[in-house]
């Protein structure tokens, strides 16, 4: 029998965005309950490419498969006109331990549920009256964390603060045609939004700590390997409420670990993020509240079985 093969044109059709959005809040919620099996991550560099690439696994207790995921960012990929992230999916059953199919997705799934749970987190966790958001980054996970909290809540003006200014220009030009208002914004203005979101593969924090605002949200989704770093440690001390997608991963390779060595804040300063999708907290109007996201394999592994029964259906 030949192993079924789907390529982008097919996930994307299958995968719309409540399906996305609805899987990752359920994959979420179980990783917070300890209901899922997510091994460390591998990681590999490749800093004359200016590249990455990230192997993760996982499997939400019960569930009919598991998967396997090449995921790799390469930084300088638009100056040749190659998108950035690509990547494949393989899904597994857990029953039988037979490849049911692969998902050449061009990493699609992960842009997709990296998107889901960054606006989904931070929907949660901002103010309910939160109405400017910032991005860090000019790219493909900017354009798509503004876009996807736009499903969730109002969105008003969206400041873009990037290192290239054409890209910033550009990004700002595709979201207004999406109806969000957006300008380029200096890193000092753009740490002043009530809802801040960095999409970077930094190495050195991307904004400072004390041009935050009293009652911001600020969700750090780049820092997903030893040596990246977006959001300064002192940030982390100044929040009232930190959440983490995982706690060790995130020690590990977050930018809580980074704000934790830097005795800043204790280890034990987090709460899962899936927690407080499932019972959200009351959080004072000037409280600031910060999210670290590196990425959980169950969601990989929730979303890409979600879509190929949908494919097979």
């Amino acid at each position: 029998m030949t192993l079924p093969v789907f390529d982008t044109a097919a996930v994307q059709k299958a995968a719309t965005s409540q399906l996305v959005l609805d899987t990752a809040r359920a994959a979420l919620v179980a990783h917070a309950e300890g209901r899922t099996s997510v091994p460390p991550p591998l990681h590999m560099e490749f800093p004359g490419a200016d590249g990455d690439c990230h192997v993760k696994a996982g499997w939400i207790t019960g569930a009919a498969d598991f998967t396997v995921k090449i995921a790799t960012g390469f930084y300088g990929n638009p100056q040749a006109g190659l998108a950035s992230n690509h990547g494949l999916v393989c899904v597994v059953s857990a029953r039988t331990g037979q490849i049911r199919a692969i998902l050449d997705d061009r990493g699609l799934l992960t842009a997709w549920r990296t998107a889901a749970a960054g606006a989904l987190v931070t929907h949660a966790m901002a103010r309910p009256d939160a109405a400017t958001l910032a991005v860090f980054g000019a790219g493909e996970q900017a354009r798509l964390q503004a876009t996807w909290l736009a499903r969730l809540r109002p969105v008003g003006m969206v400041l873009v603060h990037g290192r290239s200014p054409h890209r910033a220009a550009a990004l700002c030009e595709e979201l207004s045609a999406h109806g969000l208002p957006a300008r380029p914004a200096s890193a000092h203005e753009a740490a002043a939004a009530d809802m801040i979101i960095t999409t970077t593969p930094a190495t050195a924090p991307v904004l400072d700590a004390d041009q935050v605002r009293e009652g911001a949200h600020v969700t750090g989704i780049g820092a997903d390997m030893p040596h990246k770093n977006e959001l300064p440690p002192a940030l982390f001390g100044r929040a009232q409420l930190i959440a983490t997608d995982d706690h060790a991963q995130c020690l590990d390779h977050g930018d809580f670990g980074h704000a934790v060595r830097a005795g800043a804040v204790a280890e034990g300063d987090d709460i899962a993020a899936g927690a407080l999708l499932k019972s959200p907290v009351d959080r004072p109007d000037n409280a600031v509240t910060v999210a670290d996201l590196t990425g959980v394999g169950a969601l990989d592994a929730a979303l890409a079985s979600a879509v190929l029964n949908e494919l097979l259906a």
